[in-house]
């Protein structure tokens, strides 16, 4: 079974030991967009700007060059310089996670070492896409991929994108490389979590908001969360308040937050996070083809979905 790789104590925002499902990764994590200026270069400055107000706000993790990131679309050299300009914001103050899984396992090998070597504190990696290698091909990708670091890998399993499901039998498998100790799921099969969650160490994270409560109620760690840009303090209160068996106060905020799910997943949640994020005047910015900029129809119901969700700087 996977074994949990000690997080840096000087992390205080990082729960590391001492409450239940204890992370390298931390519990309130957002995969943060990638700031764009208007000629759809990367914003650096606007990325550290982004990331200390992410911290701010309640986020102890965050993912870097995730799917929300923008990552089939920026180079390597781009994915690099972000995470070091976010390293360099927030490193002392929260895990930065990077994503470095590709369809191509050594295309993954160069990101994960890339990665390790600007002192990232861990990987995210998707389940290979598009080619559907058969278990034993997932399973030496992955092995090659922990062979190039001893960074904490998270599993990113999200079948609605990749085609390719992780199956129970398969997660049991991968939960016996040392360097894999988590899943952000995006499945949303709650009984197949169960059956991997009792079978092995694994970590789980929420990687649909709408579920955040629901697999927080079978023994989630924590969210890798899109709505987190805008709701981190939130989602923290809900999941301390659950922990403490405040069960009736978890599930009040819950509700609350549903709205600001449903308004940024309307659409692609990148597109809808950056619409969001530019209506309050932080960094964002334009989406690079093939993806494109909400509409002004998209962006007033938006505006009216995030009021109604209580987020801040948002009125009908």
């Amino acid at each position: 079974m996977s074994t949990l790789n000690e997080a840096d104590p000087a992390l205080s925002g990082v729960q590391t030991s001492g409450e239940p499902g204890a992370s390298p990764f931390g519990t309130i994590l957002t995969a943060m967009i990638t700031p764009m200026n208007d000629d759809l270069s990367v914003d650096y400055n606007g990325a550290a700007k982004l990331a200390n107000y992410l911290v701010d706000l309640g986020n102890d993790g965050l993912v870097v060059s995730g799917t929300t990131g923008e990552s089939p679309t920026t180079t390597d050299s781009e994915k690099l310089g972000l995470l070091e300009v976010v390293l360099e914001a927030v490193g002392d103050r929260a895990r930065v996670i990077a994503g470095a899984g590709t369809n191509n396992t050594a295309h993954s090998v160069e990101l994960a070492t890339a990665a390790a070597d600007a002192g990232a504190h861990g990987i995210l990696a998707v389940t290979p896409y598009y080619n559907k290698p058969p278990v034993e091909g997932v399973i030496k990708h992955y092995e090659t991929l922990a062979e190039v670091s001893d960074l904490p890998i998270m599993l990113y399993d999200i079948p609605g994108r990749t085609g390719l499901a992780l199956e129970p039998e398969t997660l049991v498998r991968l939960a016996e490389i040392p360097q894999i100790v988590a899943v952000k799921d995006a499945k949303g099969d709650l009984e197949s979590v169960v059956e991997v969650m009792s079978a092995t160490d694994l970590l789980w994270y929420s990687g649909d908001d709408g579920l955040n409560l629901a697999f927080l109620s079978i023994g989630a760690t924590g969210f890798v969360s899109v709505t987190g840009h805008l709701v981190a303090d939130r989602l923290r209160a809900m999941r301390e308040a659950f922990l403490a068996g405040r069960v009736d106060e978890a599930k009040q905020i819950n509700e609350s937050l549903q709205p600001v799910s449903t308004g940024i997943f309307r659409s692609q949640g990148a597109i809808m996070t950056k619409a969001a994020l530019n209506e309050l005047e932080l960094p964002a910015g334009p989406m690079r083809l093939p993806l494109v900029d909400a509409t002004p129809v998209e962006t007033a119901q938006l505006i009216i979905d995030l009021a109604e969700g209580g987020v801040q700087g948002f009125t009908p």
